[in-house]
């Protein structure tokens, strides 16, 4: 069987994406949940998400999942939250053992989406909401996930730039929520947010995997039965306010190395015509460890620990990174600026653009290698409306030009400069 990519199915306003591949002896399946960035809820949104994953009517706990899992040859089951440009998304994802490896008559993936149709549509209620003890549980583990993301400095960091790049907007609100709106919550509202989740929120399903397509497509139509609110793909909000001054932004915290992180306003989203020119762009700027961050910063002057920089496509943020001793502040602010104006006036050679062309490709190839990497090819699909053939990928990262790149690096502007400077310092 050749790799087949299935055009795109509504089911009742279910948007449902199959890849036919018998490349891998797993299936994978997973579902998403995306709704509007809202300030308001999005912690609620988190906390059901928690609520979800915890139980339902007939697997009650965590461990009565895991022991259905356990039935089903070890197949695997796992859940996130995440922000994607003005989207908040839940997502439960699952991998199993292909049916045609197994001796078993009984379908595994259809086992699979029944599971997963029972953990979303059949939670543990009391008296019409959550079970209150539940919700208590899960606030308080929520806390702790927030808690452990401040021990990790880098996350921090970036967390921090967040808020305060966009601190007029939703997209500030860190991506586990606020934790001082926790205690605010309670079993009726959480409900009242999942109820709202089921009528409103976008509703895709994907499946990677080797596996009879008319079957598959009669199996999602029986399992998933309800009526959804058909919803196109979002349409990505235009960054069109400029940056009238660079906000400067130090915290001071028992840390041992200081991280700098430089938020850039790109102007150019996923959907944009010239977002492929910004990502050969990012390529040479500081993607990869062949980059100018890392080489000019690390390898030349030995001012780094690293040095990179990564995009945000959903949002149009880009973010240039480097751990350093904390002295070695304004210089390294002082070369990355310099590597961002080089670019900006074509200082760069076409063998840069080639090999950062060559490396973006080399991704995409290695993405279709794994399930996961092809579902995430998938998503970017959805977000972005272009087709998922790898062909046409790779001709978007071919046609760039240096002329292009030059274009896409002189939208960008700095917006915010934030360190995470030792207590004592007085910088």
């Amino acid at each position: 069987m050749e790799n087949k990519l299935i055009c795109p199915d509504e089911r009742d306003g279910l948007h449902l994406h199959l890849y036919n591949t018998e490349k891998f002896k797993t299936i994978s399946v997973m579902l998403t949940i995306r709704a509007p960035l809202r300030k308001q809820c999005m912690t609620s949104r988190v906390l059901l998400s928690q609520i979800l994953n915890g139980g339902s009517m007939n697997y009650p706990t965590r461990k009565k999942i895991q022991h259905k899992l356990d039935e089903m040859y070890g197949a695997e089951l796992s859940w996130d939250t995440h922000k994607k440009g003005e989207e908040h998304c839940i997502f439960f994802k699952m991998e199993i053992s292909a049916d045609q490896f197994l001796n078993d008559g009984n379908s595994l993936l259809q086992s699979s989406l029944l599971l997963l149709h029972e953990i979303i549509y059949n939670p543990l209620l009391e008296d019409g909401a959550f079970r209150p003890q539940i919700v208590e549980r899960e606030k308080q583990l929520l806390k702790q996930r927030i808690d452990s993301m401040f021990n990790e400095k880098i996350l921090y960091a970036h967390v921090r730039l967040i808020e305060e790049m966009y601190q007029d907007e939703d997209y500030a609100i860190p991506p586990l929520g606020s934790k001082e709106l926790i205690d605010s919550l309670h079993e009726v509202s959480v409900f009242q947010v999942y109820e709202d989740m089921l009528r409103n929120d976008r509703f895709d399903l994907f499946i990677v995997g080797a596996f009879d397509e008319k079957a598959v497509r009669l199996m999602v139509k029986d399992i998933f039965c309800e009526v959804y609110n058909i919803k196109p793909t979002n349409k990505i909000t235009h960054d069109d306010s400029g940056v009238d001054a660079v906000k400067v932004i130090h915290d001071h915290l028992d840390v041992q190395q200081g991280t700098l992180l430089m938020g850039y306003r790109t102007f150019t989203t996923i959907q944009d015509e010239h977002y492929e020119a910004a990502r050969v762009a990012n390529a040479i700027f500081g993607r990869f460890p062949t980059s100018r961050l890392f080489s000019s910063i690390r390898e030349k002057q030995g001012l780094a620990y690293y040095a990179q920089s990564q995009m945000e496509s959903n949002k149009g943020l880009l973010v240039a990174m480097a751990g350093i001793e904390f002295d070695h502040y304004d210089r390294v602010i002082e070369l990355i600026r310099e590597q961002e104006y080089a670019m900006k006036n074509g200082h760069f050679t076409e063998v840069e653009v080639e090999q950062g062309k060559s490396l973006l490709i080399n991704m995409l190839l290695e993405a279709h290698d794994s399930p996961a990497g092809i579902m995430d090819i998938f998503i970017q699909a959805v977000d972005s409306g272009s087709s998922i053939e790898i062909q046409d990928h790779i001709q978007r990262i071919s046609n760039v030009t240096k002329e292009d790149i030059i274009c896409a690096v002189n939208k960008w502007e700095l917006d915010t400069i934030y360190f995470l400077n030792r207590k004592e310092s007085t910088i």
